[in-house]
């Protein structure tokens, strides 16, 4: 594995090993790729929401939970910082400008893509079917879309979000492409497919999807 500077990252040798709270159908999907991208040792319970698994590790009944440092740590972002910040790896140093045009990605992803699938999800079967409104959806998709194409926009020359290696944005945003094609979304330009592609190929990724259950 690269990191961001370019050279040889390897896994901490003494890492704690942490427990993963959540199904591969989640965002827990984000964590246990990186872990597996960074080599680190985990465990993964694989609860959905509102599970008694869950809410043992996170009382509202939300996923992903990671515990680590005899602490519950929620929301799938803060993981991915938390564990990349503390290992050093899959991002680049804080207070640096690499950083921050990480940073920005991370928010932008969050913003654009997470937001309005998280949107669609809600009005599709997370909401009480009396507060569902499922005409929304269409105009989700058309503004979906349009992000897509701002994420086009903001691919670089290299394979990757923020250069030549992958960090945390990367991590976002192919589970989010991944959410997309599931939930029936555009898959946008074709520069963003190839994007999406080059992801999904890793075997970070499929070591991960292995993991999801078969209905």
């Amino acid at each position: 594995m690269q990191d961001p500077a370019g050279g040889t990252a390897a896994a901490d040798a003494g890492a704690e090993t942490v427990t993963v709270v959540g199904t591969v159908r989640s965002r827990a999907f984000r964590v246990l790729w990186l872990l597996e991208e960074a080599g680190l040792p985990h465990v993964h319970v694989p609860a959905y929401p509102r599970s008694a698994e869950a809410v043992a590790a996170n009382p509202a009944g939300k996923v992903p939970v990671l515990l680590a440092e005899g602490a519950a740590i929620t929301d799938s972002t803060a993981i991915l910082h938390y564990l990349a910040d503390r290992h050093g790896l899959l991002t680049h140093p804080a207070g640096t400008l690499a950083r921050a045009r990480q940073d920005s990605l991370t928010h932008f992803l969050l913003d654009e893509l997470d937001s309005v699938l998280w949107t669609a999800a809600r009005h599709s079967f997370v909401l009480p079917a009396e507060w569902r409104v499922p005409e929304v959806k269409a105009s989700l998709r058309w503004e979906f879309d349009q992000s897509l194409g701002r994420l086009a926009g903001r691919l670089g020359p290299g394979p990757f979000l923020a250069g030549e290696a992958i960090t945390v944005p990367d991590i976002i945003a192919g589970h989010c492409l991944h959410w997309a094609a599931a939930a029936r979304f555009p898959a946008g330009p074709a520069p963003v497919q190839s994007y999406a592609a080059r992801l999904a190929a890793r075997p970070a990724w499929a070591a991960v999807m292995a993991r999801e259950p078969r209905d």
